[in-house]
């Protein structure tokens, strides 16, 4: 009695050791989310792990330039050690050349890597310095990023945007190769003087054209508003990523990110990375709405907004 006592549980410990393999297994071999964006806060230690775990295909890094040539994560004073470079870009890319020019098995768009720049400084030579310090680690890891040489945008397994309390437009046009691109706004659609190849993405705090929260059904108005500008975007060659979603329980914020999927937005930016995921994993967004028919452009309008855009 007591040897099969002893097999009995042998063989339950087995089954539960199975059964926790089994669901590293299946956790390692989830697929990406496509429309997932994960919005860095500055308490974030160390994001990156994080949104690699959730599968998630983007992220908005906030940085400001610090001592010896480095960006730092965050908003505020500079920390030692938390640097973009060691942080965010140096992780990422040994994970692509790892994963044969992939990040995830099941990758096939780059991954959105927005870089924020912000601080206390708003004078436009040292964060245009700082965005130099960038273009120098871009370079550094240039094979496996988006580039753009002479006009001509070759996609790789991550793409930079440059966005932040400073335009740096100009600087990146007079650049003929360059591994960053400037991230624009529904203002951006149809511009001459900011086409897909320096401005791939839009990107809009939600409330700055809406205002509607999830907590009551979205009125029909804002619903056309939202597809119509999404399309627009799409039909002008650039894709869409929305962020700054209203204070809210996860409800009502699930029920906006149920919208802007539906409405095929690229990127669907939020902190709440768990709840996010999730979301998606049972809500994927897996069809983008068809361009509009040439004579029927969107309408943009816009909601004022109390805080200024960066």
């Amino acid at each position: 009695m007591k040897d099969a006592a002893t097999i009995a549980g042998s063989l339950a410990g087995l089954a539960g050791a199975g059964g926790a393999v089994s669901v590293a297994v299946r956790r390692r071999n989830r697929s990406s989310i496509p429309a997932g964006h994960a919005l860095i806060r500055d308490t974030d230690i160390d994001p990156l792990p994080g949104v690699m775990r959730l599968r998630l295909t983007g992220m908005t890094v906030p940085v400001v330039p610090g001592p010896h040539g480095e960006l730092f994560l965050g908003a505020g004073t500079p920390q030692p050690g938390r640097t973009l470079r060691r942080l965010v870009l140096a992780p990422l890319f040994t994970r692509g050349q790892a994963g044969s020019g992939r990040l995830f098995r099941d990758q096939r768009t780059p991954f959105r890597l927005v870089v924020e720049f912000g601080g206390r400084s708003r004078d436009t030579e040292t964060l245009l310095r700082a965005y130099r310090m960038l273009d120098q680690q871009l370079r550094d890891h240039g094979s496996l990023l988006t580039r753009c040489r002479d006009g001509v945008v070759t996609p790789g397994v991550v793409t930079v945007t440059v966005t932040g309390i400073v335009d740096v437009r100009e600087l990146l046009a007079a650049q003929r190769d360059r591994y960053a691109f400037a991230e624009g706004t529904f203002d951006d659609i149809g511009s001459r003087s900011a086409p897909p190849a320096l401005v791939p993405a839009v990107s809009e705090p939600w409330s700055r054209r809406f205002g509607w929260d999830g907590r009551d059904p979205i009125t029909a108005e804002e619903r056309h508003q939202l597809h119509a500008l999404v399309r627009a975007a799409h039909a002008d060659g650039r894709s869409v990523r929305i962020s700054g979603l209203p204070e809210g329980s996860r409800r009502a914020r699930a029920a906006i990110w149920s919208e802007l999927g539906a409405a095929g937005v690229d990127a669907i930016a939020d902190a709440d990375l768990g709840g996010l995921a999730k979301h998606l994993r049972h809500h994927p967004v897996t069809a983008t709405p068809s361009p509009p028919p040439p004579h029927a452009p969107a309408r943009v309008t816009r909601r004022p907004s109390p805080r200024p855009l960066v």
